[in-house]
């Protein structure tokens, strides 16, 4: 029996890149698909290429910043659909970057807004919906590989992506109980718009960033961005996992090394500490942990 058949999906930032893969490879499982985004033209034009391959959908303007736009959406969707199953929250910015004594509280603001509360919005907005009616359901939340380790000149997107992990994990364990399962979604580099998300950069934050961008810097990230992997890939290894139940979601297994790098450092730094004469007395203390 197929298990998302017949059930729906709210996917955030869904009107182009690795939102619409993800709504592509969940319609083709007969899912309902409510797509919400900010740009009003990729949404229509993503509902409309939805609709033409036949999934049912409805599109929804959604600024993921806001909470009562996230409120607008589910009830939408029960109305549409009667009910929710699982949320992709997908909608991010890169926002600001460069050297930190260079960047501008608001625009460290309006990544925070967007790529980390909009994240708690879509959670606890939807979560409550699928705990009513008791059938389970899913929560993906895409992160990044930024946010399994740090990268230099990108504060804001590092913090958020980051955050956006810790909090799946946390969820992870706060949800099972309800039948929800939880995954977070880290990919590299896809060949998505992410380098031009400044295109939905508030204006009134627009005007109070003065810094000039790095040529060499953006010239290298949007090499990167374009030389990633084809963003159809996205939504077919999205639904491989959620079949296989996996928690965190991989899109580059070149990366291994480089995460396999960090988890050594930490652990090599639990040794020292447990090395350390200062910290014997709770070397074996049991855990304490909520």
């Amino acid at each position: 029996m197929n298990q998302f058949e017949g059930k729906t999906a709210i996917i955030s930032g869904g009107g182009e890149g690795i939102g619409l893969s993800i709504a592509k490879a969940l319609g083709q499982e007969k899912m309902n698909i409510v797509l919400a985004d900010i740009d009003k033209k990729n949404l229509a034009a993503a509902s409309n290429e939805l609709e033409q391959l036949g999934v049912p959908v409805l599109a929804v303007e959604l600024d993921v910043a806001e909470e009562s736009q996230w409120q607008e959406v589910a009830k939408r969707a029960v109305e549409r659909f009667g009910k929710v199953h699982m949320v992709v929250n997908n909608a991010g910015v890169i926002g600001e970057t460069g050297p930190i004594e260079k960047q501008k509280a608001d625009a460290w603001l309006w990544s925070l807004n967007v790529n980390l509360m909009g994240v708690v919005y879509g959670v606890k907005t939807v979560a409550p919906l699928i705990k009513e009616h008791g059938e389970g359901g899913w929560i993906i939340n895409v992160a990044s590989m930024a946010g399994m380790g740090g990268t230099p000149f990108g504060g804001a997107y590092t913090a958020t992506k980051m955050a956006v992990v810790g909090l799946s994990e946390g969820w992870a364990g706060e949800l099972k109980q309800d039948g929800i399962a939880v995954s977070v979604l880290c990919p590299a580099f896809v060949q998505t718009r992410i380098h031009e998300s400044d295109r939905n950069r508030p204006l009134n934050i627009q005007s109070q960033t003065s810094e000039p961008s790095n040529d060499v810097r953006e010239n290298k990230k949007k090499k990167s961005v374009e030389g990633g992997i084809e963003v159809s890939v996205i939504g077919e290894r999205v639904l491989e996992a959620l079949k296989l139940e996996e928690f965190y979601i991989f899109t580059h297994p070149n990366y291994r090394e480089v995460i396999q790098g960090r988890s050594k450092s930490i652990d090599e730094a639990f040794e020292r500490a447990a090395k350390s004469p200062l910290l014997q007395h709770i070397v074996n203390q049991p855990l304490d942990m909520l």
